[in-house]
This record gives C-alpha cells, structure tokens and sequence, in this order.
C-alpha cells in the first residue's frame, strides 16, 4: 500500500504522550521517519520501541532548549505542533505561574518551532506543512480555562498569519481544534461526571474523540491530498460547534 509518506521527516511535539503519541504511531506505521520530542525520557524511550523514532528530549517551556532542539532535528517536511499543558485556574485564581506554563508551552513554544522549522525550509527551498493543534476551548467558553483558551484562540490567530506569510514559499500551515479527547491531560479537567455528561450531551455524534480520531484527521492536512488546505482550522469535534 503507498501512503504518502515513505522518505519523509516529521518533527512532532509533545509525542510522548496522547494526540502526539497517536499521531507518531500512525505515521510511522505509514512509512514516516518521526522525530518525536518530548519532556519525559521514559515516553520517549517507549515511543522508540515501538515506532522506531528519533527521540529529543526537551522541555519546550525553554525557549532556548526549543530553538536547540528545533536544530538538532535538522531539516524536515512537516512539523506537528502537539505539545500542550492545562493548569486548572478559574479568572479569579488565575496565578502568574500558571500562565507562564500554559502560554509558554502551548503558545511560545509552537510559534518557537514553527518559525525554526520554516527558516529551515525557506532556506531548503521552500515547500512543507505545519500543523498547530488547538482546541474548541479557543472557542467556547469552559470553566478554569481561562490561560488554556487564550493560548489556543492565540494560535489559531498566529496559524492564519503564517499561512499569509509563509505561503510565499510553498509552505501550508492548518490547525486541528479537536472537543475534548481521551487523554491523561483531558482526565484532569472532564472526570466528574456533573460536568461530562452534560458536555458529552452537546455532541450530535454522541462522545468525546479518541486520540486516533485526532491523528488522522491530521495526518489527511498534512498529505499531498489536501494541497489547497491552507489557513485553515478544522474542528474535530463531533459537530459541537455546529449546534
């Protein structure tokens, strides 16, 4: 079976775990080369057996350490921005820390990888994709949400200026704005049953995502089937936000 995908490099962020695991796995599985960066060395080193990636173990929230890491995966043809982090604050507890986390690793950190990687391919040539992964949260409003939405909101903005700008140079960039998806991250914020069920009774398809469903929607932005795709931000969502 051709994939599309045999000889190509993809960086993904936040690979250790979730969208970013599922995203590594299935495109190796057809034929990619990943480079997969994560936080935790364990991750990594699981990821590794199981789909044979190029681990880089790097705390994104570092600026510099994403600009290193960024370099030492070298020239790619894709970059999947997946890395994410929530800290569970209401608009009147909101804390200096935990807006430092959630933006930094949620916003900074993408624009971060998203402009070394497209230096790389400008000066490559041109040509390439990025794909930011958002969230519904950037468009509906959800309780102690707060920094998480404004990181989100925030780079679907810069995902649209990007495309814009990089255009020019063969470059598409799209977003995925997945509802809520079956991982440790979303366990945190949606176990209570008071507060699921009702979230899960506004979706016409009836449940929340899986990660795979997350993974391949990215997978067909990413693919040379979608070569108009750009500026664009899908919502994998269930039709959430069509009702």
């Amino acid at each position: 079976m051709t994939t599309g995908f045999e000889g190509k490099r993809v960086i993904i962020t936040g690979a250790g775990k979730g969208i970013g695991r599922a995203t590594a796995l299935e495109l190796a599985r057809r034929g990619a080369t990943v480079i997969a960066m994560a936080r935790t060395e364990s991750d990594l080193n699981s990821l590794a057996k199981d789909a044979g990636c190029t681990p880089i173990q790097v705390d994104l929230q570092d600026g510099d350490a994403a600009r290193a890491a960024m370099k030492a995966a070298g020239t790619c043809d894709y970059l999947i921005n997946c890395a994410g982090t929530n800290v569970l604050e209401s608009v009147l507890e909101m804390t200096d820390a935990g807006y430092e986390t959630v933006m930094g690793i949620n916003l900074r950190a993408a624009l971060i990888c998203a402009q070394e990687f497209a230096r790389a391919r400008v000066a490559a040539g041109g040509g390439g994709v990025i794909l930011n992964v958002t969230s519904i949260a950037g468009h509906r409003g959800f309780e102690d949400h707060m920094c998480y939405a404004a990181s989100k909101a925030g780079l679907e903005g810069a995902t649209r200026v990007m495309a814009k700008e990089l255009g020019r140079h063969g470059i598409r960039v799209n977003a995925v704005a997945p509802t809520v998806t079956m991982t440790e991250l979303a366990a945190d914020a949606w176990s209570d049953p008071a507060k699921k069920d009702p979230m899960m009774a506004r979706h016409p398809i009836g449940r929340f995502a899986e990660v795979e469903d997350v993974a391949r929607s990215i997978i067909m932005l990413l693919s040379d089937d979608a070569p108009m795709i750009t500026g664009a931000v899908l919502p994998i969502d269930g039709g959430f936000l069509a009702v």
